[in-house]
């Protein structure tokens, strides 16, 4: 399988990044997992692109703290797969 190693510089207004911020929070609490702040930029881009709705939006969100979630505890009990200390390998793209 092929990694996508495409790297992205955001340009944002201090507005924008403390609306992020508060969506991370929120999300964090009613999931109950950490949402790091990278979860929630990439799921705006990427759901923001497609011109969809909030809860898709917040179902992209969950997918990808499932999975940086998944990957850190399985990780930490099999080796960290070549990772280093401290890194979280990319986290799948949902439906693909």
């Amino acid at each position: 399988m092929l990694e996508n190693t495409a790297r992205v510089l955001l340009i944002l207004s201090q507005e924008l990044l403390d609306q992020a911020r508060v969506l991370a929070g929120k999300t964090t609490t009613v999931l109950k997992l950490p949402v790091s702040l990278q979860i929630v930029l990439r799921a705006l881009l990427e759901v923001g692109l497609r011109r969809e709705n909030h809860a898709a939006l917040v179902a992209s969100v969950e997918s990808q703290a499932k999975a940086v979630h998944q990957r850190r505890r399985s990780g930490g009990r099999a080796g960290n797969g070549g990772t280093g200390p401290g890194r979280v390998p990319p986290v799948a793209r949902p439906g693909g």
